[in-house]
């Protein structure tokens, strides 16, 4: 997963992305339903390419409008190939997500409170002499640090394409959830390695509004 990594210096936050851990096909890392590992797990849910269970979110720790949108974003599908340089909110089905929190309201018989939730997406380029093994191992050290933060609602990332350019994104209960998420030993290992890793990267902040009774919604950049 790309985790958001914070910086001294004015660009906020990097993310390492595992790029050659993904097929090029655009649904490699999207997960069709929520998962549950047993009886005593049922609250866990995979909210990321990585499965184990201390990358899992548990639901439990979470108000209902934040679980209900984490169980919708499982649903979350990237929509074109070019993602990596696409806008942003044409990339993904969101209005499909949305949907699926409406959905997910009604069926909880739960009158959704007006939210904001924070993104962050992360544009990357790698260059020939990255080794794909090293941003797997720094990003998932991070994502279980973001995990274990709170929080973390969700996590994507796609493959570089033939210029080594990329998109990783991830959906954040707060801004300062995502702040706290991203100051551990493990990230401060990835950031350090950032320069090393990237020949180039953005990083992009967004805001998702789901208003009252999810009668409508936007994603707007972040302000």
């Amino acid at each position: 997963m790309a985790v958001q990594h914070e910086r001294r210096q004015s660009v906020g936050s990097v993310m390492t992305v595992p790029a050659g851990k993904t097929t090029a096909t655009v649904s490699a890392q999207e997960v069709a339903t929520p998962e549950t590992l047993s009886e005593e797990a049922e609250d866990l849910l995979v909210i990321s390419p990585y499965t184990e269970r201390e990358h899992l979110l548990d639901l439990k720790s979470l108000d209902m409008e934040n679980a209900i949108l984490a169980q919708a974003l499982v649903h979350l599908k990237c929509l074109r190939p070019d993602y990596a340089t696409a806008p942003y909110i044409d990339t993904f089905n969101w209005a499909e997500v949305i949907e699926q929190v409406k959905r997910l309201a009604q069926q909880k018989r739960h009158s959704w409170k007006g939210s904001s939730f924070f993104i962050v997406a992360f544009r990357s380029q790698i260059p020939p002499t990255t080794v794909y093994e090293d941003l797997g191992a720094l990003d998932k050290a991070a994502h279980i640090e973001a995990t274990a933060s709170g929080g973390f609602l969700k996590y994507w990332f796609g493959s570089p394409d033939k210029d080594g350019k990329n998109l990783a994104t991830c959906v954040w209960r707060s801004q300062e959830d995502a702040r706290k998420g991203g100051v551990g030993p493990a990230h401060r290992r990835a950031a350090a390695a950032a320069r090393d890793l990237y020949s180039h990267w953005k990083i992009d902040r967004h805001r998702l509004i789901i208003r009252d009774e999810v009668e409508s919604w936007e994603i707007t950049d972040w302000a």
